[in-house]
């Protein structure tokens, strides 16, 4: 809740806005939890399929939040993000359809050492994506197409106390991140369930919590796009994770050594993107339900991926 409020600071004022505040400075904060469950099981313990579980279910995972952020404000919430996000969509599918491929491809891609080809890709294009999203939205806040409303709570409130309180809420994220791959491994053992699916689903959940809590209290302090751009953000901020992932962990590729259900998580991901992107197209603000449809179609195909890689797992 900390880093929604003075994230929302921070995209006040310091003229950067709260939609690239949260696609790269509050996405890479909630992140931080994968980042450092990412390192602990491929570089401390050698548990690959929690690594890549942990990414993929959470990048997947993510996108259910908007569903949830959908059902607690009155309107659509695809008609209300505005039309930059879908730069970041498309960029998240760029980066998964490249995680998907090093799945798929597994040992016949070629690598430099123990790392997959896949890996410095991901990394790279991750970078392209933050200079790209920049660049637009500085040309967006530049047309006055678009200005960030001001939330009368942040008056007091100065850019560098913003700052300091920020970095003092983000060294809380990252609390027992590297003691939650021993703790993934040893349920997958003694539930029988495996580490693919552990990963995918108890792990995922577990480090996605900062991003449900930050996206929440977005909605409620009425700053949506920072909580659009931190569940986007954070999706392209893990696949730069399942790069730097494979770097850390020197047996072998990093997808050549896990198991194949993974693919379904990615196949997961891809379709909910599309939803969200044709919702973010369509514009109709109204909905029938609590929940509009491409946020229903969301949560249905998470809850069919889980069910796939249950019946699926190794």
């Amino acid at each position: 809740m900390q880093l929604a409020r003075y994230g929302d600071v921070i995209g006040e004022k310091s003229g950067l806005g709260r939609s690239w505040v949260g696609v790269v400075l509050l996405a890479a904060t909630t992140s931080l939890p994968e980042l450092f469950t990412g390192f602990g099981a491929t570089a401390l313990t050698p548990l690959p399929d929690i690594a890549v579980g942990d990414v993929l279910g959470s990048c997947m995972f993510n996108l259910l939040i908007l569903s949830l952020m959908d059902a607690i404000q009155p309107e659509r919430l695809s008609a209300r993000a505005h039309q930059g996000h879908a730069l970041a969509i498309g960029f998240g599918l760029v980066l998964m359809a490249l995680a998907g491929m090093g799945l798929a491809g597994g040992p016949y891609w070629p690598a430099v050492g123990w790392v997959g080809l896949y890996s410095p890709l991901l990394i790279v294009v991750y970078f392209v994506a933050m200079r790209v999203l920049f660049i637009h939205e500085r040309r967006r806040r530049a047309s006055g197409s678009h200005r960030d409303t001001v939330n009368p709570a942040n008056t007091h409130v100065s850019l560098r106390a913003a700052l300091v309180r920020y970095a003092v809420a983000a060294v809380f994220v990252v609390g027992a991140a590297l003691y939650l791959p021993v703790l993934g491994a040893s349920l997958a053992r003694e539930t029988g369930l495996g580490e693919a699916f552990v990963g995918s689903l108890f792990i995922a959940i577990t480090t996605s919590l900062p991003e449900i809590v930050v996206s929440v209290a977005a909605v409620r302090l009425g700053a949506l796009e920072l909580g659009i751009g931190n569940v986007l953000g954070s999706n392209l901020f893990n696949l730069w994770i399942l790069g730097m992932n494979d770097v850390f962990y020197t047996p072998a590729p990093l997808l050549s050594a896990v198991d194949p259900s993974h693919l379904i998580t990615v196949l997961a991901v891809v379709i909910m993107n599309a939803l969200f992107l044709i919702g973010l197209t369509e514009q109709v603000l109204t909905k029938r339900f609590r929940v509009a449809w491409d946020s229903a179609a969301m949560a249905v195909v998470y809850a069919g991926a889980v069910g796939l890689v249950y019946l699926g797992r190794s």
